[in-house]
Formats: C-alpha cells, sequence, structure tokens
C-alpha cells in the first residue's frame, strides 16, 4: 500500500524526505503487527466446541468423568463433529438436485473449504472427508464410531475421542487432570477447573428452554455465525447423548417438564430441511444453505438414535 505524505510549507526538502521515512516505516510497523484478519477469525470463532460443550455437560464437576452407563454420548458426539465442520463452512450437502429423492440422513456430503481448524479431532474427521469417495451423513457418524462390518472401513474409526476432547479442554483451562483409583486400576480424571464455563452453557440452555426468545435475537448478541442454530444444535445432541438433564437439575419440575416439551419442539423442527421453526424464522445467510441442511441432517440421524443404538 502506498503512503500519502503531507507537504509541509516552510520546511526544508530533507525535512520532507525524513518525514515520508518516518510515515512509511509506522505504516509498515503497524502492517506486522496489525493484521485485521487475525481479530476476525478470533471473533468467529466459538472458545468450544459443540463437542466440547456436550461433553462438558456429561462430567461429574468434582469427579471429572462421565457416568460409566452412558452407552449414547459417543455416537452423538460424532454427530457434534459433523455438525461443528457444516457451521464452520467446511462441509456440505452434494449439490445435486436428485438429493431430494433420497432421505435427508442418506444425501452425500463434501468437502467444500479444506482450511483447517486449529481443532484436533475436527481437522482428523476433514481429512478423511476430503480423500474418501462421498458418503451419507449416517455412514459417516457411523464410520466414525466405528459401527461397521466393513474391515476396509474400520481406519474411518476416530478412537479416544471423550479422552482427547478432555484433554483439549484441559489445555483451555476449563478442566484439570487428575488421578483416581478405581478399585483394581488407576484412571485418569478431569474436574472443572473453570467452573464459569459450564455455567454459563447451563443459563444458555435453560434461557432457551424455559423462555421465548428468537433466532434473531440470540445471533444478533453474538459475533459466532449461527448463535441460535449452534445452540439448538448443542442442546439436541446433549438430549441424545443422555447429559442434557444435567443441565436442568436446578429447574423447579414443572419448569423442567416444559423444557423437556421444548426440547422435542425444537428436535422436530429442526430434523427437517428446510427448518420448520414455530419459533421464528433462522436467517440463513447466503451460500450456507447446502452447509445447514447437513446440520438438519445429522439432527435426523439424532432423532433416531434409540433405533439405532
Amino acid at each position: 500500500m502506498s503512503t500519502v505524505t503531507r507537504r509541509r510549507v516552510g520546511q526544508s526538502s530533507q525535512s520532507d524526505d525524513d518525514n515520508s521515512h518516518t510515515e512509511a516505516y509506522s505504516s509498515t510497523e503497524k502492517k506486522i503487527a496489525y493484521d485485521p484478519r487475525d481479530i476476525d477469525e478470533s471473533k468467529s470463532t466459538p472458545k468450544l466446541t459443540l463437542m466440547e460443550e456436550v461433553l462438558l455437560l456429561g462430567l461429574k464437576d468434582k469427579q471429572g468423568y462421565l457416568s460409566f452407563w452412558n452407552d449414547s454420548i459417543s455416537y452423538a458426539l460424532r454427530g457434534c463433529i459433523v455438525i461443528e465442520l457444516a457451521l464452520r463452512g467446511r462441509i456440505a450437502m452434494t449439490k445435486d438436485s436428485n438429493r431430494r429423492k433420497y432421505p435427508l440422513a442418506d444425501r452425500h456430503i463434501e468437502v467444500i473449504n479444506d482450511n483447517l481448524t486449529n481443532e484436533v479431532l475436527l481437522d482428523e474427521a476433514l481429512k478423511m472427508m476430503k480423500v474418501s469417495e462421498k458418503m451419507s451423513v449416517s455412514s459417516w457418524i457411523d464410520l466414525m464410531s466405528g459401527e461397521t462390518w466393513n474391515v476396509m472401513k474400520i481406519g474411518y474409526q476416530l478412537k479416544q475421542v471423550r479422552e482427547r476432547l478432555a484433554k483439549g479442554l484441559v489445555d483451555k483451562g476449563v478442566l484439570r487432570t487428575e488421578k483416581r483409583n478405581f478399585l483394581l486400576f488407576d484412571m485418569a480424571t478431569h474436574p472443572i477447573a473453570d467452573p464459569a464455563v459450564k455455567e454459563e452453557i447451563i443459563k444458555r440452555v435453560c434461557t432457551m428452554l424455559v423462555t421465548r426468545v428468537s433466532p434473531s435475537s440470540i445471533d444478533s448478541q453474538s459475533d459466532i455465525p449461527h448463535a441460535y442454530l449452534r445452540t439448538v444444535s448443542m442442546i439436541c445432541a446433549a438430549y441424545a447423548a443422555n447429559v442434557l438433564e444435567n443441565a436442568l437439575l436446578y429447574l423447579l419440575p414443572d419448569l423442567r417438564e416444559q423444557a423437556f416439551s421444548k426440547v422435542d419442539e425444537l428436535m422436530n423442527d429442526y430434523s427437517s430441511w428446510p427448518f420448520n421453526s414455530s419459533n421464528g424464522k433462522i436467517d440463513i445467510p447466503s451460500g450456507t444453505d447446502l452447509s445447514l441442511e447437513v446440520v438438519a441432517s445429522v439432527l435426523n440421524v439424532l432423532v433416531k438414535m434409540d433405533a439405532i443404538i
């Protein structure tokens, strides 16, 4: 970028040259020290991924581990990975008008942006999708969960997802690592280190489920794209993972019943495409419709989890 210098009347040309060099140096310094793209990226990227928020809702605060009887969360977390990639504009439905002939969960997805997200699990899934044949949403969730009889596709399974997410939350200062003895063996646990983070998630869940909020009001208050849909996705995934009730423990019985009724409503509204929101129309930015269709497809799969597991 060229530097414009103001000529000062009554000063020597040498002074003008010195001033020009000074301003040019100052401008160069600003370019090195300040990159607007970095600021914009930090604003638009959520601190926690959907997977991390769902995991936090399931973790026991002091003990630092999930319920041993929860066999739903692993599958739901893989669904969250697909949703997160779609919300970040990395994947979308294959642009083919014939796809509407197939059920939502059986429509193929493709990578539309292979830039890494700097989240290990997301990037691992993105790389697999990039080099793989095009497959449906339900197929990807099954494969990443290890739900396949095809020995040629066993390598698609994402392993130790819960432990890797917990370690990521340790790096972000949300959890800490401890060792606990469970009779015959020692196990690493991850108690809450920053209670405010989980409290914010619980507050967001309760606000969504027991008060009337419109999509536009949520989106306008956040710098994160698709803020309303992101919260809806997190709530639905937490419900499918059997951890949502942990966020509703402190509600009165009547409000808790109202909250679960609202979850059913959200699951029905957002597991179909186009979305059929009864709480106000969601603003869909131009060029994102195919990515958001992926979100609907994942929620369609999660709605049917009881029949899958």
